[in-house]
């Protein structure tokens, strides 16, 4: 079972599904990212409910919305959340009902999503499954950069340590890495944070 972190919904517990084909984010990872997150935002400090409130973030390969949650918790806005499978994503609007958190899950699979009109966002997170290759996910980076991301916006990768690291385009000179046992975070923003 997980739970939301921090912010107006923080300790609320999350229904996770009984199948094996997700792996939800960590409490500790997921505390340490928004730490990361609130750093790169200035906001450090500042109330959990309000820390992300000028900010949207995008949620790419969703699951249970775990991440999406804890940024609308935070008071971030418009938050989406993207899961390819039907009963996760089922999963992650009923977690959205169950803490009254504002989002938008969208059931579709990354690429199709990315294939539509962008719409710029603050951050954008990327927790694939593992067994997705580094290049589908560098692939995917690209399309992100290309008018996903707001132009001064943070793109957040989560991957296995024991895989490679995403292969940055030049547009994300700002880059940064924290590992943490089988999981690392990679950083990319467009600006100097």
């Amino acid at each position: 079972m997980s739970r939301i972190i921090a912010g107006r919904a923080g300790g609320r517990r999350l229904s996770t599904p009984t199948h094996d084909r997700t792996r939800p984010t960590s409490d500790l990872v997921r505390e340490s990212a928004f730490n990361l997150i609130a750093d790169w935002a200035g906001t450090v400090g500042e109330p959990a409910e309000s820390m992300l409130e000028r900010f949207s973030l995008l949620d790419l390969y969703g699951g249970t919305g775990a991440i999406a949650l804890e940024a609308a918790s935070r008071g971030a806005g418009p938050v989406v959340c993207v899961e390819k499978d039907r009963s996760t994503a089922a999963l992650a609007r009923g977690n959205a009902r169950a803490t009254d958190l504002p989002i938008d899950v969208v059931t579709s699979s990354v690429e199709t999503y990315l294939a539509g009109r962008p719409q710029p966002f603050d951050v954008v997170w990327f927790d694939p499954p593992y067994d997705v290759a580094a290049a589908v996910v560098d692939a995917q980076i690209g399309a992100v950069v290309d008018g996903w991301l707001a132009d001064d916006g943070l793109i957040v990768v989560e991957r296995s340590s024991r895989g490679p690291a995403p292969q940055w385009p030049q547009s994300l000179p700002d880059q940064r890495t924290r590992r943490y046992g089988e999981t690392t975070l990679y950083l990319a923003s467009k600006e100097e944070a």
